[in-house]
């Protein structure tokens, strides 16, 4: 039996998107972990929230105890974010495992870390029930699919540690598909209104929409990758055992 080779130029023209894609995941979540994360570690929550600065206006004078959550999510959410791409450059897996591994531990417990900060948050959303609902099962699914992640790997099945890692950082990814619908949603509601804009108002609109949004598509697209990588993909009941006669 004999197999015939991918072609060279074949094998860099299906790696190209491939390489693209990482190029925008990856700068994208260094934007907006810098972005989001920076503000929070120079100046105070009531500073922040005197000039409507991100969300610090919901959590500006709440109880020490909300206030550590908050740090906590946001610092450990920004690295998770930061070193979450990094995991799917496959060049650095080939040649400097010992690095790969040691980024996965450091994501692994900051997704940990942040996952338990978003937990502990969730009742105090600003979304209200729609924020509880839908950041609270961010929150398990993200840390259940870390979880499932480390499992795999620990047992040496590599294959099943990738696909559930891919649906993994989906979820880190929301941070950054958040900003994105929210912004998508206030232009939205531009050409609906009349008279003058109402900033507050549409920005209240979009993110009470977000708190779903801004995972679950992200979900359905990891899934297509694991997928089309031919990588264990999740089933609502165990296959059949065949029975010996």
């Amino acid at each position: 039996m004999t197999t015939t080779a991918t072609p060279a130029p074949l094998r860099q023209v299906t790696r190209r998107p491939r390489r693209a894609s990482w190029t925008v995941v990856t700068l994208t979540s260094v934007a907006i972990a810098t972005y989001a994360v920076s503000p929070y570690l120079v100046q105070s929550l009531e500073a922040l929230a005197a000039d409507d600065a991100g969300l610090a206006s919901g959590y500006a004078g709440r109880s020490a105890a909300i206030l550590a959550a908050f740090y906590v999510h946001v610092v450990a959410g920004g690295i998770a974010l930061l070193v979450g791409p990094f995991q799917f450059w496959a060049g650095l897996r080939r040649r400097r495992p010992v690095v790969h591994r040691a980024l996965g531990r450091v994501y692994l417990g900051a997704v940990g870390i942040a996952g338990l900060g978003a937990l502990a948050l969730a009742p105090f959303n600003t979304a209200g029930i729609v924020g509880f609902f839908g950041f609270g099962t961010l929150a398990v699914l993200w840390l259940l699919t870390a979880w499932r992640g480390y499992r795999a790997i620990r047992s040496g099945d590599v294959r099943a540690h990738q696909a559930w890692m891919i649906r993994n950082f989906a979820l880190t990814y929301a941070a950054v598909m958040l900003r994105a619908w929210t912004g998508v949603l206030i232009a939205a509601q531009v050409p609906f209104v009349s008279g003058a804009f109402d900033a507050e108002a549409a920005f209240a609109n979009a993110y009470a929409a977000v708190p779903f949004l801004c995972w679950l598509p992200n979900l359905v697209v990891a899934e297509w990758l694991v997928r089309r990588r031919g990588l264990p993909t999740l089933r609502i009941t165990e296959p059949a055992r065949a029975t010996q006669g």
